[in-house]
């Protein structure tokens, strides 16, 4: 959202943002936009999906039988039910202060752009009557095309049950029933409380999900490099790494590491913001297997330094991961599978080892394995050897390099780049008060009304 609050500012545009108390990323002061503090904390903090991620690793590793994984999916249904009935009274919270919502109307905004995942953004600006824009790949009910657009389960597998789009008959029902489960869970863990708020502030008839629905606008962070060919809708606009660019040049003491590595080249290891460091065991078996590699390593991680580190790779709080990935040297990105990370590899053209852990990560994975150009390893069976093999599979088959840089040719070519494609977009919405034309109405069809026939006296 960063990229797109920024891009907005530099043409112009005033940007307002709604935040909780306790928001995460969303810094409260920013050259770029004002920002509006509810007085509310809703919980989707780092200790919230730090101490998830945590618990996730440890039963993964000890390949923890059916009821430690069948305890964690509960915890993790029951978190974010909680995380949702914590949104949904911030929700009220704003609802109820007459003052801020009087001042929305008197600001007269032109949209209100938000990620469905959360659907406070959803329900302010059908309160506010303002046309809705979307920056999705998720929303509180899964997948976001699966609520936007047609998706036959014959040959559209759902995120994220690892399916390809080449699917048996047996893939075929395991993706259905795979369907009917998620969509029975999702109801369950968002549909109490978003329905009671709409019931409260809105028609008594109207369903909270087809207010999702009703968005004006889909920008879908997605694109056809990674995606698998699916129906779509006139109102949803690809913008699949839309935060890519060129690289810069790297600061002095990484170019100079790089430099060093010679005719081998480096390595690049980050498993994202959730992961910042390893059980030091796990650590050590990492670092084990990159000393015996001639390639040099830069490897972000927080953790105690561990004990097997070779001469060959450098341990770092912070790394500039898309300025990396551009630099010639870099012959392998090892990554988690967050969507970010995957289109800069993509933009650059870097094959990946993908250590996925939760969330889409193996589903984002196992689609660019469908594609030749990722080798995937199970966290619970990571060791020096298995890590170290995996590595110089995708280092040694040309294959994976070249069905990458094939994907990277495919992604890049294209009449306009990701971003101004979005913007373009988003600026449509504002000039014609929406994009109603766009939008099917098959989200709102009515069920037959039959009346009984009164008998004659």
């Amino acid at each position: 959202m960063r990229v797109l609050i920024e891009e907005l500012h530099s043409r112009g545009h005033n940007v307002t943002v709604v935040r909780a108390a306790d928001s995460w990323y969303i810094s409260q002061t920013s050259p770029h936009y004002k920002s509006i503090t509810l007085d509310v904390a809703v919980g989707a903090n780092n200790t919230f999906f730090h101490h998830f991620v945590t618990e996730v690793v440890k039963i993964k590793r000890h390949q923890g039988n059916a009821w430690s994984r069948f305890g964690l999916d509960s915890e993790l249904k029951n978190n974010f039910y909680e995380l949702h009935r914590k949104i949904c009274e911030a929700i009220v919270h704003m609802f109820e202060n007459e003052d801020l919502m009087e001042s929305f109307q008197d600001s007269k905004f032109d949209i209100v752009l938000t990620d469905p995942a959360n659907g406070g953004g959803v329900l302010l600006a059908h309160r506010l009557g303002l046309p809705l824009v979307f920056n999705a790949r998720w929303t509180v009910h899964g997948e976001a095309h699966f609520a936007v657009a047609p998706s036959p389960l014959s040959y559209v597998p759902l995120p994220p049950s690892e399916l390809s789009d080449k699917m048996n008959f047996i893939e075929r029902v395991k993706n259905l029933l795979f369907y009917i489960m998620r969509m029975h869970l999702y109801k369950q863990v968002v549909g109490p409380h978003y329905s009671a708020v709409v019931s409260r502030y809105f028609d008594q008839d109207t369903d909270y999900f087809s207010l999702f629905q009703a968005a004006d606008l889909w920008l879908m962070r997605v694109d056809f490099a990674f995606e698998f060919p699916r129906p779509t809708m006139p109102n949803v606009v690809y913008m699949g790494g839309f935060q890519c660019k060129p690289a810069k040049p790297l600061p002095e003491h990484l170019e100079e590491f790089v430099q060093s590595s010679g005719e081998h080249g480096v390595i690049i290891m980050s498993l994202g913001t959730l992961i910042a460091e390893l059980p030091q065991d796990l650590a050590d078996k990492v670092a084990a297997a990159f000393a015996k590699l001639p390639q040099k390593v830069i490897w972000r991680y927080k953790g105690a330094k561990p004990a097997t580190l070779g001469n060959n790779t450098l341990l770092v709080d912070w790394m500039p991961q898309n300025d990396l990935l551009g630099h010639p040297a870099i012959k392998l990105f090892i990554s988690h599978g967050g969507t970010n990370g995957i289109y800069e590899a993509i933009y650059h053209g870097v094959p990946i080892v993908g250590i996925p852990l939760v969330f889409d990560q193996a589903d984002n994975l196992s689609r660019l394995r469908a594609k030749g150009v990722t080798k995937l390893l199970d966290i619970s069976e990571l060791d020096s050897d298995i890590f170290q093999k995996a590595i110089e599979e995708v280092l040694n088959e040309p294959l994976y390099a070249l069905n990458m840089q094939r994907l990277s040719r495919l992604h890049r070519d294209a009449p306009m780049k990701p971003l101004d494609s979005a913007l373009f977009w988003i600026e449509f919405v504002m000039r014609h008060k929406g994009a109603a034309h766009l939008r099917t109405e098959s989200y709102r069809l009515p069920w037959p009304c039959v009346k009984r026939k009164e008998k004659s006296d």
